[in-house]
Order: structure tokens, then C-alpha cells, then sequence
């Protein structure tokens, strides 16, 4: 499968331009993370004879992971991420930590901000209290699926700094994942780029020149709930094809 590339030039997510007036002048909005899913999966259906594990990023990611699942007949499952906020700036993500302590840092956004080992200690320790936190929910408490030897669809509602994904990839990569393929219906065309360096491979429908904000290209962006995400884990393992699957394996 030949990796996505970018559609018209390059550029990184910036906070200070003005977003596209009209978002669908050459790309096209999403109804929402099911109708992203689904038009992800079909860019992803030669990977069935390879049985992939999709895993999904919690929460937003889940929704159109198993849409993808469903498209393959492949297992569901999620791994968890916390985005690292900058001190006084939570909203600025200056890197990530992944279940399995697994740490992500964007050394050019501490270096920018100026920020000492103390403060950057305390975000991370911020950071861990809520993975801890989230960790304790519902749909993270249910059995993890074995990835170890296993290509890995690694799934999320989009890609703007990369931060969550490169620390759930790494972290399924120490789980023993054969092959991580990064796949998201939207991305930054500098995060596309950045991103061939930490997965095997990235796949997506859509590479806007200014992606601005993740939910603009989505009709309804609504936040997902924990209890969504248990009730998709719970109806996707309840699957007759997908239990007769696990029996064979």
C-alpha cells in the first residue's frame, strides 16, 4: 500500500492563522467520526488478508476505529494517551504519555517556551495522575488483545502535532507489534511527514494545506463518551465473526 502523501504542498499546524472559510473549497468535511471511519476503511481493505488488530485512540479515535474494524472483520481494542499541556496553556500540547509510561516530548516546544526541568517534570507528573485517572474508567479496565508479532492499525479522528499517536505507536511497539500503520481520515501535512519516521506506515483520506483545527472537518465533532466507547468495545467483541476468530487463533 503506497502511503498517503500530501495533497497540496506542506505546511504545519499553525495557532495564529485564520482557518479556511470554507473547508470543503477542495477537501471534503466528514459527517462525523462513523462516516470517517467508514471512508477510512475503504483506503484500508487490502490490509484484511494481513488480520490486523485496530486499535483505537481514546476517546474521539474509538468511533472511527470500529467502523474500520467492522469494515475488516478484525478485533478492536484501544490504547490510552494523554496529551502534556504547557504550563498556564493546557490546550498547548508540548508532548504526550501512553499507557506503560511510554513518554513523548516536543523538544523544540520546551526550548520555545522556555521551560526548566522543574516545570516540565510537573506537567508530565500532571500528565501521569490523569492517565492513572483514566485508566480506572470502564472501557480501560476491559482485557487488552495480544498485538506481540501482529500488524497494528493504529486509529484516531486526526493528526495535528502527532504527539498522542507517536506515543501510542511506540508504546504498542513495545507491546511487540510486528507493524504499526498509522491511519486517520485527516492530517497536517507536516505531521504526515513527520510521522513516516515512528510508524511503518500512514495512511489517510485527506492532507488539507491548513488543517487549523481537527473539528473543522467534521459536520458534527460532538465529544465522545466513556460510555460510548465501552458500549462500541462491548458490541464489537460480541461480533459472531469476530469470536469465532479469536477461537481459531
Amino acid at each position: 500500500m503506497t502511503p498517503a502523501q500530501p495533497q497540496r504542498g506542506a505546511s504545519t499546524v499553525n495557532p495564529i492563522a485564520e482557518p479556511p472559510l470554507d473547508p470543503r473549497d477542495g477537501d471534503v468535511r466528514f459527517a462525523d467520526r462513523r462516516n470517517a471511519g467508514r471512508r477510512l476503511a475503504a483506503l484500508l481493505s487490502a490490509l484484511r488478508r494481513e488480520h490486523p488488530v485496530v486499535v483505537g485512540i481514546p476517546r474521539g479515535g474509538v468511533p472511527v476505529a470500529a467502523e474500520v474494524a467492522r469494515a475488516l472483520m478484525a478485533p478492536l481494542d484501544v490504547v490510552l494517551v494523554r496529551k502534556i499541556g504547557a504550563p498556564g496553556n493546557p490546550e498547548y500540547a508540548i508532548g504526550a504519555l501512553a499507557e506503560g509510561d511510554v513518554l513523548v516530548i516536543d523538544k523544540e516546544s520546551v526550548r520555545r517556551l522556555r521551560l526548566g526541568p522543574a516545570e516540565l517534570d510537573a506537567v508530565v507528573e500532571h500528565a501521569r495522575r490523569e492517565l492513572a485517572e483514566r485508566s480506572a474508567s470502564r472501557y480501560a479496565r476491559h482485557r487488552r488483545l495480544p498485538v506481540a508479532g501482529r500488524t497494528v492499525l493504529l486509529v484516531d479522528d486526526g493528526l495535528a502535532t502527532g504527539h498522542s499517536a507517536q506515543a501510542a505507536a511506540r508504546s504498542l511497539r513495545e507491546r511487540g507489534a510486528a507493524r504499526v500503520i498509522l491511519a486517520v481520515p485527516v492530517a497536517a501535512p507536516a505531521s504526515v511527514q513527520a510521522a513516516r519516521g515512528w510508524v511503518d506506515e500512514i495512511v489517510c483520506v485527506q492532507t488539507p494545506i491548513d488543517l487549523w483545527a481537527i473539528g473543522l472537518w467534521y459536520e458534527d465533532f460532538s465529544p465522545t463518551s466513556d460510555e460510548e466507547v465501552a458500549a462500541l468495545l462491548a458490541e464489537h467483541m460480541n461480533r459472531p465473526f469476530l469470536q469465532a476468530l479469536m477461537e481459531e487463533r
